[in-house]
């Protein structure tokens, strides 16, 4: 494969480290320079010693280190209107998309439907974008800072564009991960697994992302995956064949946890509890061979974003497909972790759930009181309070989470249908972001993903951290301005 590394200068900027791949077509090097200097591939015009790149063919001299220059502005050009003002009422989704300022879509280059979910959900953690935006770009070309930098390049894009095409991050993607880049017979890109290219991208970028730092905090953890994403389990493993083997306790990380499903679980509590209390086969030192043990696991680490995976797909040998299973799954806006962690959890959040509770009943009495004397209630200045312990910075201090994402699957296999992000914006108001198309919605239209039947299902849920707001006492001197002669 003929590869170059060249240094591409545009305006004041020199993008280096910059590969040239011969074997691809010049409109995919245009594109990946579209990524770095959000130029149109229409508007580019690519000179390297002196001659022009054409459309069709690589008729410029390549070599490592050779200086490619590009022309062109990434501003809109202003033209005249050549359009008759359109009313809202006429105007298709897309356009009332723009119409209103929704955030931007992502473009389906065919059936990538599951990887622009996957990354409309991920950018709801403001964290993450952050940490994104201050990654710096490193010698080398290991997978993990081609993820990265692929993933660092479509969230910038989407903070100035109204519609993103992320053909870096795909060919990124397939690069990386060649199970996904596999076709099928017209040559198409096949569907893939919405939950595989989640777990994948976090695996890479888990190599890269630094940690974040506080004052207080003293916890230390390999990347800013595990710190902001990443639980822990406390487990015990006690083998039912052998009264007389002791018991083994270890800890496991976790960065999804997993709703099973069966004919008895309705909610997603209950399919949560599943995973913590379960049956599994392994050698017995006591008996040497294969038992069955009891496995009792309890949370002894929440992260500040916590992500659920409803297991809905089950391989089906004959049919060689990933069947789903379309059982309505209830699952909550609000969601309270307590009872699933370990006692030593539970008393370290307990200050932060008490604090919670006072500042919620303090409102309420407070309401009361004012309809009483039939006073206007006025809503009063807040601020939030800290989320994580002061020795864990990524952590949850209270066990309470806000649904956030929810990333959820139309068909009857893993393998086909479509995937689609559904992103809290504020308060009630959420968007559905089909693609390219980006649609307001409310919350109790969230609620119809729980499953059921063909309709959009949940097959993974992104919880945030629930935010405890604090009332700020105004002094006198704030609320009586001076006067002044």
């Amino acid at each position: 494969m003929p590869n170059y590394t060249v240094k591409v200068k545009w305006n004041k900027e020199t993008f280096t480290n910059v590969v040239v791949n011969t074997d691809e077509s010049v409109l995919e090097f245009k594109a990946q320079l579209f990524t770095l200097s959000c130029v149109p591939v229409e508007r580019q015009k690519i000179m390297c010693a002196g001659k022009t790149l054409k459309d069709d063919e690589w008729n410029i001299p390549l070599k490592n280190g050779a200086v490619i220059l590009l022309l062109g502005t990434s501003e809109e050009i202003l033209v005249a209107p050549v359009e008759k003002t359109k009313f809202i009422e006429d105007m298709s989704e897309s356009e009332l998309a723009q119409a209103i300022e929704l955030p931007p879509g992502l473009v389906n280059l065919g059936n990538t439907c599951y990887l622009n979910a996957v990354v409309q959900c991920l950018r709801s953690v403001p964290e993450l974008r952050e940490c994104l935006k201050e990654f710096k770009q490193e010698a080398g070309f290991a997978a993990p800072q081609s993820i990265t930098l692929a993933m660092k390049g479509v969230f910038d894009q989407m903070e100035r564009s109204a519609t993103v095409t992320p053909i870096m991050l795909l060919q990124t993607l397939h690069a990386v991960f060649p199970q996904f880049a596999q076709t099928g017979e017209k040559g198409t890109y096949r569907q893939q697994d919405a939950n595989e290219c989640w777990v994948e991208l976090l695996k890479m970028l888990q190599q890269k992302l630094p940690t974040r730092n506080s004052e207080t905090s003293t916890t230390s953890y390999p990347s800013f995956i595990e710190q902001f994403f990443g639980g822990t389990f406390d487990c015990s493993m006690k083998c039912t064949e052998s009264e007389d083997e002791e018991p083994s306790k270890l800890k496991e990380n976790f960065l999804q946890l997993s709703c099973f499903i069966n004919q008895e679980v309705k909610y997603m509590h209950s399919g949560l509890r599943l995973r913590l209390n379960e049956q599994i086969t392994k050698r017995s030192p006591t008996l040497e061979r294969d038992a069955i043990y009891t496995k009792q696991s309890l949370i002894s680490r929440l992260p500040a974003y916590l992500t659920i995976n409803f297991v809905r797909f089950q391989y089906k040998g004959k049919e060689g497909i990933n069947a789903k299973v379309l059982k309505d799954i209830k699952f909550p806006l609000e969601f309270d972790a307590f009872d699933l962690c370990s006692p030593e959890l539970q008393q370290k959040l307990i200050p932060m759930r008490t604090k919670f509770k006072e500042i919620e009943d303090a409102a309420v009495i407070e309401k009361d009181q004012i309809k009483m004397k039939g006073d206007k209630v006025e809503e009063k200045k807040t601020r939030a309070l800290q989320y994580y312990f002061d020795e864990d910075l990524g952590s949850n201090n209270s066990g309470f989470y806000t649904l956030q994402a929810v990333l959820t699957h139309q068909g009857r296999s893993s393998s086909s249908g479509h995937y689609v992000g559904w992103v809290r914006h504020k308060g009630d108001k959420w968007h559905k972001f089909d693609d390219d198309t980006v649609t307001p919605m409310a919350s109790d239209e969230i609620l119809r993903l729980s499953g059921g039947g063909d309709w959009h299902v949940a097959y993974l849920l992104l919880y945030g951290p629930k935010i405890c707001n604090e009332p700020i006492e105004e002094s006198k001197e704030e609320a009586t301005p001076m006067s002044v002669d």
